[in-house]
């Protein structure tokens, strides 16, 4: 029998290798999986590797009215010539598009899973335009996933969805974390850390993710700058991509001597065994992947209260929360942390336990091909 057609739409071929992988190994067990993605260049749709068809249609992750405009043509006419069973978006810009394509192709099962919101932060006419967008993908999808329980409580509350016509696949995360990479390993430890010029005495607060305001890394920053006043064994260690041009900020901020900034990573199932904390201090996040992913390596966590963090850990248990903004509040957590081992290690092996229980990449990518049978039966 013929298999029927899911298309995957994202913005950035990164999210589909962040996040889809797994998922669309396993659909494709069932279905004829496709994606589509902004591929910069033609050495991208290589990117190890994606194990369905790609199709390259330039969707903007910022506003651009006639590029958007083109998009949405281009995109219409290849879902009409497919004539996908289901098409499925992530991120907004990617919903946006994706989805209004969708309806104009009539393209029966249009699903869209929320993953974060950018406008939380954001204030004014701004941020109201980018709540109407996300409510204006909820009124034209047919289907409506959300990655975490805290987030889509929010985000009936703020009107954007309601209760009837959206859900949480399993646990949540849009992906989970695969078990077969991160695991502890005193060798890869040691060697990480020696490459970083880490004592073994030393305590390592890390930070992975995009380098931006909202990712609450100033603050942590701030906050590490007054642990290290009277604790001159803790080092300060960020992962990944300078978005915003802040590093020199950071610099200034906790100088050089004990901080180090890595740049982006491909193997963080490695790179995040040279820490000993993992901190996400967060002004907004749609889950928190890294944190899961730092909790199946045994990694104690300090990250805030916002919404989307809520279902990462297990408060006093597995990690330690703050307030969203407070430097006060990070610090304390931080010296906390810093000055007992005990419950460095105590906190990091219950995250495990956490994750392995809840977050498996393979068990999600289950629920969600048991979810698209349903769907498609």
């Amino acid at each position: 029998m013929k298999k029927k057609k899911v298309c995957f739409i994202v913005s950035s071929p990164i999210t589909a290798k962040a996040f889809l992988l797994e998922h669309i190994k396993v659909l494709s067990t069932e279905f004829d999986v496709y994606l589509v993605a902004n591929f910069e260049n033609e050495q991208q749709k290589n990117i190890s590797p994606y194990l369905c068809k790609v199709f390259d249609i330039k969707i903007e992750r910022n506003i651009n009215i006639l590029k958007d405009l083109k998009a949405l043509k281009t995109l219409k006419k290849l879902l009409k010539n497919e004539a996908f069973d289901a098409i499925h978006t992530v991120t907004p810009k990617a919903g946006l598009i994706g989805i209004l394509a969708g309806k104009l192709a009539k393209i029966k099962v249009r699903i869209h899973i929320f993953t974060g919101q950018v406008w939380h932060t954001k204030k004014g006419l701004m941020k109201l335009i980018l709540m109407k967008i996300d409510q204006f993908i909820f009124s034209i999808a047919t289907n409506i996933l959300v990655d975490g329980q805290a987030q889509r409580q929010f985000l009936i509350e703020n009107n954007i969805i309601n209760e009837i016509d959206s859900r949480v696949l399993g646990k949540g995360s849009i992906s989970g974390v695969d078990t077969n990479k991160f695991i502890p390993d005193k060798i890869t430890k040691e060697k990480y850390r020696k490459e970083l010029n880490y004592n073994p005495t030393d305590v390592v607060f890390l930070f992975l993710g995009r380098l931006n305001i909202d990712k609450g890394v100033l603050d942590l920053a701030a906050a590490f700058s007054k642990l290290q006043i009277d604790h001159k064994n803790v080092k300060l260690l960020f992962i990944g991509y300078d978005e915003e041009n802040l590093l020199p900020v950071i610099q200034e901020k906790v100088g050089l001597e004990n901080f180090t900034f890595y740049g982006p990573t491909n193997e963080p199932e490695l790179l995040l065994q040279a820490g000993d904390v993992l901190c996400l201090p967060s002004y907004r996040e749609g889950f928190g992947t890294s944190v899961i992913e730092g909790s199946l390596l045994e990694l104690p966590i300090i990250c805030s209260d916002t919404y989307g963090l809520k279902e990462t850990i297990v408060d006093d248990k597995t990690g330690l929360r703050h307030k969203v903004k407070d430097v006060e509040s990070i610090f304390k957590q931080m010296k906390k942390l810093a000055t007992n081992s005990a419950l460095r290690n105590s906190m990091g092996k219950a995250g495990r336990t956490y994750v392995l229980e809840n977050f498996k990449a393979s068990q999600i990518s289950e629920t969600w091909l048991e979810y698209y049978k349903q769907l498609l039966k």
